[in-house]
């Protein structure tokens, strides 16, 4: 395979030499073997990037609200017409099978895009309120993207689209390990007419481009995500300029299933849901909580759903996982499972090493622990691979404890033919988002978390109101 030279940066509507080269090779985690070449970049680089945002911005932030509708459907037309490439660049680069890269992750360039669209035009710029002051909503300035490599295009989506919707100038780092989908995003942003300066790119490591980008005095905003613990620097860096900070960390989900749901789908749903992606979503459920009464019922239907779910090439149509995205990641995923059992969980299935028949690429084998306690290791830690954890419960407040009992607080799941107590359950889990019976949150909606998942929310309106900063005038009545 011809490995590409992708070592230029997108910065001021052009692609330029990094300031100091620093070659990179980006692996196919499914070869491992590498498929192109970036540069990483350095303080220097993202000085540039910020300089053209900063000149952009004074044009930009002032265009009409309709110049910047019309420049998103235009990068909607154009993102529709690479959609494929989109698809085939995010399994090269992450290993997702191209199946499941058509359906799931290129699909969000669409969805998040559509769902801005639809809230950009409802959202009032400029209102007056109720005591007669008028309130204006303003782009915040230029704005610090900082993205992962789980699910690239959703999170350039989240983040690049509502900077450019409201009127903000930006400077985008990607997750190293999977650039390619960024600097093709970077290509469509080109050609749909994003103008010169608005939208930058450069490539690197967290601690030197993002630290630089986070610290940088003539960013106003920093939008990230990735893991807790890199959440907790990019705020620390950006603590001395006092810029906003947004943050979608880290998820350990809980997955309630009580003794009245539908247990044969509900359980095949939550396995499978934890395995999607090969485990690598922050919102994945990965901790499926279990009423004692079905609980060897679940054992047996999760061991025979275990076992169905194939581990295949990505670049195969069909329904398998394909590997985890880079030898580090492979490494803690067995680190972790090696730990689940030291700690006394028991092996439901899978365990160490690689899936038989994988000797090269970065395959881990679909692996569930059942009678894992909550203050286990592999209860409570981000796996990040395709690990389920089986906990029993008592009864509902036993639930609600266990599921409330983690230092995360992204999302979770509940699983029941009780309208009124899926209800009552989900106004008591502290989580930002709550899927009831298998049904996920529509495009448009607010994606975020609670406690060290984060701060702030992504997607439709609240994830706009992310990039304005808010204006009150008060004035002479008649004046």
């Amino acid at each position: 395979m011809t490995i590409q030279d992708k070592r230029k940066f997108y910065i001021d509507g052009m692609w330029i030499d990094p300031v100091e080269p620093n070659n990179f090779e980006v692996i196919n985690p499914a070869t491992e073997e590498s498929v192109a070449t970036i540069s990483l970049g350095s303080v220097d680089d993202i000085n540039l990037a910020v300089e053209a945002a900063r000149r952009a911005f004074e044009s930009y932030s002032v265009t009409p609200k309709n110049d910047r509708l019309d420049l998103l459907q235009s990068i909607l037309t154009i993102y529709k017409k690479r959609y494929d490439e989109m698809a085939g660049i995010i399994s090269l680069e992450l290993g997702a099978p191209i199946s499941m890269s058509r359906k799931s992750q290129a699909a969000c360039g669409v969805g998040h895009l559509e769902g801005f669209l639809a809230a950009f035009k409802n959202l009032e710029l400029r209102q007056t309120l109720d005591n007669s002051d008028t309130l204006i909503r303003e782009p915040i300035g230029v704005c610090g993207l900082i993205t992962p490599w789980n699910w690239p295009v959703n999170q350039m989506a989240l983040k690049v689209l509502p900077a450019l919707a409201v009127g903000c100038t930006c400077v985008l780092k990607p997750s190293e390990m999977t650039p390619l989908s960024a600097m093709l995003y970077a290509e469509i942003l080109h050609e749909a007419g994003v103008p010169q300066g608005v939208f930058n790119l450069v490539n690197g490591e967290g601690p030197v481009t993002g630290a630089a980008l986070s610290r940088h005095p003539g960013v106003d905003m920093m939008s990230f995500t990735g893991s807790t613990r890199a959440g907790i620097a990019v705020t620390k860096d950006a603590a001395d300029t006092v810029k906003k900070v947004t943050l979608e960390l880290g998820g350990k989900s809980p997955n309630i299933l009580f003794a009245d749901a539908n247990v044969e789908q509900a359980v095949k749903r939550g396995v499978f849901g934890c395995f999607y992606n090969s485990g690598q979503s922050c919102n994945a459920p990965t901790r499926m909580l279990v009423e004692r009464s079905i609980y060897a019922k679940v054992l047996e239907i999760a061991k025979t759903t275990g076992e169905s779910q194939q581990v295949g090439d990505p670049a195969m149509v069909g329904r398998h996982i394909g590997p985890v995205v880079s030898a580090l990641q492979f490494d803690r995923i067995q680190t972790l499972i090696n730990t689940g059992i030291g700690e006394g969980a028991t092996l439901l299935l899978g365990g160490p090493g690689k899936p038989l028949g994988f000797d090269k690429g970065y395959y881990v084998r679909p692996t569930i622990f059942c009678d894992v306690k909550n203050d286990m290791r592999i209860a409570q830690e981000e796996v990040f691979g395709p690990v389920l954890t089986i906990i029993p419960f008592e009864d509902e407040d036993d639930a609600v404890r266990i599921a409330n009992e983690t230092r995360y607080g992204l999302a979770a799941y509940i699983e029941t033919t009780d309208s009124a107590r899926a209800e009552r359950v989900a106004e008591r889990l502290q989580a930002g988002q709550v899927y009831i019976n298998g049904i996920e949150c529509a495009y448009g909606s607010p994606f975020g978390g609670y406690k060290m998942s984060g701060l702030g929310r992504e997607g439709g309106l609240f994830g706009l109101e992310d990039f304005l900063e808010i204006k009150a005038i008060s004035q002479p009545q008649g004046f």
